[in-house]
């Protein structure tokens, strides 16, 4: 990567990943040579840890930060974004262990980084999608990302999506370390925050693609969970706006 953006850190939340831990970050470092990889586990049963600190006893560009036990998606996204800042990174990565992000597709991101703050890999803009899907988890991600654009009056496509990329500048910008949400919530959050300050935030369009190996971390928790919230913060986002209306006729009549 060039020295306008900085080093690149991508970060791979893990649990019981064994399975693909090798896969994943070989075909990484096959993609972007220059970047590093950071794998936070949560304490695998299986081992992934274990074998995450093997890999990166081999290979300079492999860290692992090993975390006390399993505290979702989006805790260990924040302890990877703060292990990555304080290191110094220049371009901080979101990217799954299972190779439904495709590697191969992180170039693309990183080059439209280069004029933008944020971005994000989407399946449902032109010239994304998905593979081995069933069509009742698409209708639930479009429905949630339509959801999320109606709630908060966000232009973006895929909201849910977890393929990201963000400058070092708007991880701090948008204080990171005052979430609290998870799952998809946590990756809606994000964007949410980053638009509202002022970043610039652009999708580009990626292949996302079921994994072969190992037991999807999705839940009915998590969907309740980016439903309710995503519903708490529309409603109180658009009382403010009201608010604002309000207000601002009193002035003009007065």
């Amino acid at each position: 990567m060039s020295d306008d953006l900085g080093r690149v850190l991508v970060i791979i939340p893990t649990y019981d990943e064994r399975e693909n831990i090798d896969m994943i970050t070989s075909r990484l470092r096959a993609s972007v040579p220059d970047a590093h990889i950071l794998v936070a586990d949560d304490n695998s049963p299986d081992g992934t840890g274990q074998r995450a600190d093997e890999l990166a006893a081999a290979d300079d560009h492999i860290h692992v930060l090993h975390r006390l036990g399993k505290e979702g998606l989006g805790a260990a996204y924040l302890a990877g974004f703060a292990w990555g800042l304080e290191q110094g990174y220049g371009v901080l990565v979101e990217h799954d262990a299972d190779g439904s992000h495709q590697p191969e597709q992180l170039p693309l991101l990183l080059e439209a980084l280069r004029d933008a703050d944020m971005v994000k890999g989407s399946r449902w803009v032109p010239g994304g999608k998905v593979v081995n899907w069933p069509k009742s988890r698409e209708i639930l991600s479009r429905g949630g990302s339509l959801w999320t654009r109606m709630m908060l009056g966000v232009p973006l496509r895929d909201a849910t999506g977890g393929f990201n990329a963000f400058r070092a500048a708007t991880l701090r910008g948008i204080r990171v370390d005052e979430i609290a949400s998870a799952g998809y919530c946590f990756q809606i959050d994000l964007g949410w925050r980053a638009l509202k300050a002022g970043f610039r935030v652009v999708e580009v369009p990626i292949t996302f693609v079921e994994r072969e190996y190992g037991q999807s971390k999705m839940s009915q928790k998590i969907v309740a969970e980016a439903l309710v919230r995503t519903t708490w913060w529309g409603v109180k986002h658009r009382a403010g706006q009201l608010r604002e209306l309000v207000g601002r006729r009193r002035r003009e009549l007065t």
